[in-house]
């Protein structure tokens, strides 16, 4: 991906600011590049992107730095890296069955970070903003003196309102209309907004960012937790709706005839044939461990060759291929990426998946389509989250930082 600069010389602000901020993209998404390659990638010469360099220097978001050693004579060049201890973010994941906040600085290092289960179904909005504001107070607290927070961002397991962050929906936590952002902004005192984002959308993003899906214009990411949600990247943009709702892929039906009751109240839903009830039920578990622990029994059971645990992996992998071939012949994505528990069944079903999209998707949108689960793991939502926070700051660093921009 790249950006297109303006050369800064008579620009308007908002010019500058966009320039600054698209050279601040590439050094918080890749790390460490070249002054060269920085030219390259936004069409302009070296000396534009020398003053644009200095100005975010100035200000403490990047440094310039000697590079490894490339095996090639001469001196080696200077890269450009992001300042991951002048600014950081706050972020937080809001999950059916755990809650984990971190403080992550540019360039996307995770600092510090906090983890606790939660009881499924059971704790109410004042007990969550409690447990996630006492995390990141303490996160905040230990930051540097000379750090600065400049956003905090929360992805959450529902349906979520883009104008405002409201959370309209979580279906199995079974709550509506919450204003999770602003409350949990009151309660951290720091005088920011919260931004919130639903977590599969979320980590659809990270992964595009620093993960399965890093440089890929268009990417499908489904994510597993109790229930089953998505994001689409579509020309390197999230496809996220009229009003933000968009990509509730969990809720594409694919077995419409002798479906599973979904808690949407529908039958036959990808998230009611895939989801982790679905495993678990089909491989006679239903009683046992749920959650991460519950599914990658299932696997580990299937790998030491218990029928029953296979076949509960080959229905319900054949219903996720049936729902990634439809997705595939929708979108034509170059990746889909498989996270959250989703990453476990996968990993447990991937040839009967890949013997869906083999037979079932149309060749010329199937013939180029990798299928990878999360580089970023469990965190990918957490790692959405931290983008969320820091968008603000990449699109106008200085003015964010109170930077004259001169």
């Amino acid at each position: 991906m790249s950006s297109s600069l303006v050369s800064p010389r008579r620009v308007s602000p908002s010019t500058r600011r966009r320039n600054l901020g698209a050279v601040l993209r590439e050094v918080h998404r890749d790390g460490a590049v070249s002054r060269t390659e920085l030219a390259e990638r936004m069409g302009v010469n070296r000396s534009t992107v020398l003053t644009l360099i200095a100005k975010l220097a100035a200000a403490g978001l990047v440094r310039e730095e000697t590079s490894a050693a490339t095996g090639r004579a001469g001196r080696p060049p200077l890269v450009v890296r992001a300042e991951s201890s002048r600014v950081y973010v706050l972020a937080f994941d809001v999950a059916v069955d755990r809650v984990a906040a971190a403080r992550v600085g540019l360039g996307g290092a995770v600092l510090e970070r906090r983890d606790a289960p939660r009881r499924r179904g059971q704790d109410d909005l004042e007990e969550v903003v409690g447990v996630l504001a006492s995390f990141g107070g303490a996160l905040a607290a230990a930051a540097p003196p000379e750090a600065e927070c400049v956003g905090v961002g929360l992805s959450y397991c529902g349906l979520i309102r883009a104008v405002d962050g409201k959370v309209r929906l979580a279906p199995t936590l079974g709550w509506t209309d919450l204003d999770v952002g602003p409350e949990l902004g009151r309660r951290l005192g720091l005088g920011l907004p919260v931004a919130v984002g639903n977590e599969a959308h979320l980590g659809a993003l990270a992964e595009q960012v620093r993960g399965a899906g890093a440089g890929r214009e268009n990417l499908v990411y489904l994510h597993g937790d109790v229930g089953v949600g998505g994001g689409i990247i579509v020309g390197g943009r999230l496809l996220d709706g009229d009003e933000g709702y968009a990509a509730e892929l969990g809720h594409m039906i694919v077995n419409p005839y002798d479906g599973r009751p979904c808690n949407c109240g529908s039958r036959g839903c990808l998230e009611a044939e895939v989801g982790e009830p679905a495993l678990l039920e089909a491989a006679g578990r239903a009683g046992g461990p749920v959650g991460r622990e519950g599914v990658r029994a299932v696997v580990a059971a299937a790998e030491r060759g218990d029928p029953a645990a296979r076949a509960a992996l080959d229905r319900v992998g054949g219903w996720l291929g049936i729902g990634v071939v439809n997705l595939i012949n929708l979108f034509n994505p170059g990746v889909v990426v498989f996270g959250g528990i989703l990453s476990e069944i996968y990993r447990g079903a991937a040839a009967v998946v890949r013997d869906r999209v083999t037979t079932g998707g149309l060749p010329v949108s199937r013939e180029r389509v990798a299928l990878r689960t999360a580089a970023l793991g469990y965190d990918a939502t957490l790692a959405g989250a931290a983008e969320l926070g820091f968008a603000p700051l990449l699109a106008d660093p200085l003015g964010v930082l109170g930077v004259e921009n001169a």
